[in-house]
């Protein structure tokens, strides 16, 4: 196994708030970002790497943890990590004097992941597979050994979550053979944004029926009005044997949220989406009971595997939305997939923002064979945006994923994109939709 001799960490930024695109009820002039770590060992050409998404300013923060958690990797062998990588996590997650600014939450959670994600790569590449595929050739026992399952262990034990994953294992290979074949089922948001005219959005719409989507979600919260209107021209477009989804990005008070969905339901909406605060779980179950048959879909800004579990167990989501970057990485999202099959809740990744959809897609179709061998229900993220810096560049076809056969997680760009984009340290961000 290699040696992690050193760690690099670059702010990369894109100025995406040129347009309209990623603007929403809350989020007004988006500059998708990340944080992206490298871990260099002593094996020529090899290396490991990982993100953490953000939107432009405050990068810098987090590339300042990732600096200060460089020491649970470097000088390390991946095997020493891998080997015990439940407590290697913990550890690193619970580091004495930096837990405080958590914990296992926010900017140091967050920036953690980046670590993580790399690690996984690294580990992917070192046995030559893609990471979905290392995930699904792993065997119960060990997979179960990379979960930390404290704080959570009264929903789910260790011994629970090897008796889940042994259901199925006989069958992986079958359910792996389709997906090659198949693929995963993707949604869009591009014919969705907040600000577009009403023909441009009309034939964003037939642009994504003509490429085979038939789920499509829409930003609301900003103004009820504009939003029954723009519903209207989605449903005119996509008729109603297509799927719609809502997404309110938190803007809404939980009454607010009743209320406006109450008046939406006339579309016929799938889920509505972060209606509310992201950390309200009551809010959600009360916003959940009051619009069924409707379902509330929550879990982009979920700190870690312990909200998820009170959300899961309360009723209060009926769409798991993980994201590769906001919980600890790859372990504590293993942890939340095991959780969410328990409770028979579907898991729709989050992929909105850089590099995302180049990892949920190894999520999902690990999840699928090894997990939670069903889509009913299950509909992936895609946004169709920057995907050509990134060297296992993503492949939809027919409104599908299609799975990546390059080893490791998929998130490694080209060194001419690193270059172009990276941010000056120290330097002072300015919006280029805002000019300020």
């Amino acid at each position: 196994m290699p040696l992690i001799t050193h760690l690099s960490v670059r702010d990369i930024r894109f100025p995406t708030s040129d347009g309209l695109h990623g603007s929403d009820a809350i989020h007004a002039d988006p500059d998708y970002s990340c944080a992206y770590v490298t871990l260099h060992t002593d094996v020529p050409g090899l290396s490991g790497d990982g993100i953490t998404f953000t939107l432009g300013r405050g990068t810098q923060l987090c590339v300042a943890v990732i600096e200060q958690l460089q020491s649970f990797v470097v000088g390390r062998s991946l095997e020493s990590i891998t080997g015990d990588f439940a407590n290697w996590w913990r550890a690193a997650c619970n580091e004495s004097q930096l837990r405080w600014l958590g914990p296992e939450r926010g900017l140091i959670h967050m920036s953690f992941a980046a670590i993580v994600n790399a690690v996984w790569d690294l580990y992917a590449k070192s046995e030559g597979k893609p990471l979905w595929k290392l995930l699904s050739d792993m065997t119960p026992d060990q997979l179960v050994s990379v979960v930390d399952f404290r704080h959570i262990s009264d929903v789910l034990t260790p011994d629970e979550a090897i008796e889940l994953l042994k259901q199925h294992e006989q069958t992986k290979a079958v359910r792996e053979a389709e997906l090659l074949s198949t693929g995963l089922p993707a949604y869009t948001t591009s014919a969705g944004w907040i600000g577009y005219s009403d023909d441009y959005r009309r034939e964003l719409c037939q642009k994504y029926l003509d490429l085979g989507f038939r789920h499509f979600k829409l930003k609301v919260g900003a103004n009820l009005a504009d939003d029954m209107h723009r519903a209207t021209i989605l449903r005119e477009e996509i008729g109603d044997e297509c799927a719609l989804m809502m997404d309110a990005n938190q803007v809404w008070d939980v009454g607010t949220a009743i209320d406006c969905m109450k008046e939406l339901a006339a579309f016929q909406p799938l889920w509505i989406e972060e209606p509310t605060s992201p950390d309200d779980v009551l809010g959600h179950a009360k916003i959940a009971r009051a619009i069924a048959p409707i379902g509330v879909a929550t879990g982009e800004a979920i700190s870690n595997r312990v909200m998820f579990k009170q959300f899961l167990e309360s009723g209060a989501m009926q769409f798991c939305q993980i994201d590769s970057c906001r919980v600890g990485g790859v372990n504590e999202l293993i942890a939340i997939m095991l959780m969410a099959t328990k409770f028979n809740v579907p898991v729709c990744p989050h992929a909105g923002g850089v590099g995302l959809c180049n990892y949920i897609q190894h999520l999902s179709a690990f999840n699928y064979i090894a997990i939670s061998p069903s889509l009913d229900k299950v509909v992936l993220e895609y946004s169709d945006h920057l995907h050509e810096h990134f060297v296992d560049r993503l492949n939809i076809q027919d409104a599908r994923y299609r799975l990546p056969t390059m080893p490791g997680y998929s998130i490694t760009m080209h060194d001419q994109s690193l270059a172009e984009h990276e941010f000056p340290q120290g330097s002072v961000w300015r919006s280029r939709k805002k000019g300020v």
